[in-house]
């Protein structure tokens, strides 16, 4: 297959595994979307839905959050991991909100990556799925995928999401870096990974990676 066919292809089985897909942080809004987001770096989505009900429970909107202390949001957050920069990020992006934005999440890169603690990937998610805005946000499972179906070299994200948009039309952008999270987390883990259940990359895979599996087993 050419490159150009592989990528066809890709997209042709996510959309028959993924017709539906859904987003996996549950939010209500865009503020509560950017909120776990952030949560959710260097943590996993499950943990992350367990703790913003409780967050949002005291405080969904801005100005209910800057009520509470910074140690008040850590408390509540602290099984995320990280609590002691996550709640100070949250506090100060909710002030920054208010003051500069009149309470509302802005819908530029830049001012999202403006903000305490959200950096170019949250920022991406929050344009992608709060406002429909065409992005490639990377986290681990796109930037192992994309490697192991030889798409990018693998050298970091900004390669990888740079050979992503390089590479998938930009009408599709939103919903394949969701199909491909999705596939990423059952058919071709970090670990326990299983190549024959993982169809597209046994298919399409870096010969080297699978090389590599099938030597170690």
């Amino acid at each position: 297959m050419t490159r150009k066919e592989k990528v066809a292809f890709v997209m042709k089985e996510l959309d028959q595994l993924y017709p539906e897909i859904p987003i996996p942080l549950d939010h209500t809004d865009p503020y509560t979307l950017l909120i776990a987001v952030l949560l959710s770096a260097q943590s996993t989505d499950v943990r992350v839905n367990k703790i913003t009900p409780l967050l949002f429970k005291q405080a969904n909107t801005p100005h209910e959050m800057i009520k509470l202390s910074v140690e008040e949001i850590r408390e509540i957050i602290k099984p995320v991991g990280l609590s002691p920069m996550k709640s100070k990020g949250i506090h100060g992006l909710s002030h920054i909100l208010i003051n500069k934005h009149g309470g509302k999440v802005p819908q530029s890169f830049e001012s999202l990556e403006a903000l305490p603690a959200v950096g170019h990937k949250t920022a991406s998610v929050v344009m992608s799925q709060a406002f429909g805005v065409p992005a490639f946000p990377v986290d681990t499972h796109i930037h192992r995928l994309m490697y192991r179906w030889g798409f990018t070299n693998g050298k970091n994200v900004v390669q990888t999401e740079r050979d992503a948009k390089r590479l998938f039309p930009k009408e599709r952008w939103n919903d394949l870096h969701l199909q491909i999270i999705w596939y990423g987390r059952e058919y071709c883990p970090a670990r326990g990974w299983n190549i024959e259940k993982d169809h597209i990359t046994r298919m399409i895979g870096r010969k080297s990676v699978i090389n590599k599996l099938l030597k170690g087993k």
